[in-house]
């Protein structure tokens, strides 16, 4: 297994991401599109989660693709980035079919940053808008950290952010994760700068600095959020041909990435979700043997973008809370 050129999910061809931020907001969106429309699932194992249009997700119902996949800020009022990107996708035509009406598919989880210090006392939601601009900004190259849905994020005692990373098997299979880091949980070790996700660093993408030689895992964490404060959302992705109870067991896979990154995960207080996407372009050699690997690969990916959001954080002023490199790398 090895990074994927970009080391972003959109080394998964025909997948491209876009972010749009509002930093008096302190939040904003991301979106994933596909060039055409995609294979999708999910699993959620937070105790607190935010999302529209994940029940169509199931292997039973009739809609079997999606358009996009929407990630953002704003607790309950960011679902409605969803119907900006509906908006734009309407617009170009993109949609399930119904008759001569074009609907488009487009399912999305939320994070909570409404108490992060930004703005917010807006007459009318701002995330249809936000949802909007991240769709018009899709390409291959994003930013990272303090940029689209992670832009207000935050985990314990640091910023949040945006991360991505990628992995191209052996077998040729490229997998990618994109995930917005607001956990209740730590991403680093202790009071140092290691990351919990360090056995799965790829070069040094986060630093190169390993994990500490002494350290005591358990130790018993004290919240430092209140219910439904706390929320990390991710997808991860494939070529591979995939139905939809097979990117099922890949959502679910890519959870032990999110529980190797931040300490403690899927707690009650936190809405923590995983979509799986698949673009199908890969047909699998050996349905069990790859789709095992791709749950691994799908875990260590997930693991490495929890990890480079958070390092690639941020500083601005007014923030409650220090970014990774502000903190260790000033």
């Amino acid at each position: 297994m090895r990074p994927g050129a970009r080391n972003l999910i959109t080394d998964v061809a025909g997948l491209l991401v876009g972010n749009s931020e509002d930093h008096g907001l302190r939040s904003g969106a991301t979106v994933l599109l596909g060039a055409r429309p995609f294979v999708a699932a999910v699993h959620v194992m937070g105790g607190a989660p935010g999302t529209r249009e994940t029940d169509l997700l199931a292997p039973d119902r009739l809609v079997s693709e999606v358009d996009a996949l929407v990630l953002s800020g704003g607790s309950a009022f960011g679902l409605d980035a969803c119907s900006g990107v509906a908006d734009g996708l309407r617009m170009a035509g993109r949609g399930f079919a119904v008759g001569e009406a074009r609907v488009p598919i487009v399912p999305g989880a939320i994070l909570f940053d409404l108490l992060n210090g930004g703005d917010k006392d807006w007459a009318e939601d701002p995330y249809r808008r936000l949802g909007r601009a991240a769709l018009d900004a899709a390409r291959a190259e994003f930013a990272l950290g303090t940029a689209g849905a992670g832009t207000g994020a935050t985990v314990h005692g640091l910023k949040g952010g945006l991360g991505s990373a990628s992995a191209v098997l052996d077998n040729g299979v490229t997998v990618g994760a994109l995930v917005a880091v607001n956990a209740l949980g730590a991403v680093t070790v202790g009071g140092g700068p290691q990351f919990w996700a360090a056995p799965w660093e790829m070069g040094a993408e986060y630093g190169g600095l390993g994990l500490p030689g002494v350290f005591a895992p358990g130790a018993e964490p004290v919240p430092a959020k209140r219910p439904g404060e706390a929320t990390t959302i991710a997808i991860v992705a494939t070529d591979a041909v995939l139905d939809r109870a097979q990117a099922h067991r890949v959502a679910v896979a890519a959870h032990d990435g999110m529980a190797r990154a931040i300490v403690p995960a899927h707690t009650l207080l936190d809405g923590d979700l995983v979509f799986a996407a698949a673009t199908g372009a890969r047909p699998l050699a050996d349905p069990v043997a790859d789709l095992f690997a791709l749950g691994h690969a799908a875990a260590c990916c997930l693991a490495r973008a929890i990890a480079r959001g958070v390092h690639a954080a941020e500083a601005r002023p007014g923030d409650l809370l220090p970014s990774w490199r502000q903190k260790f790398a000033p």
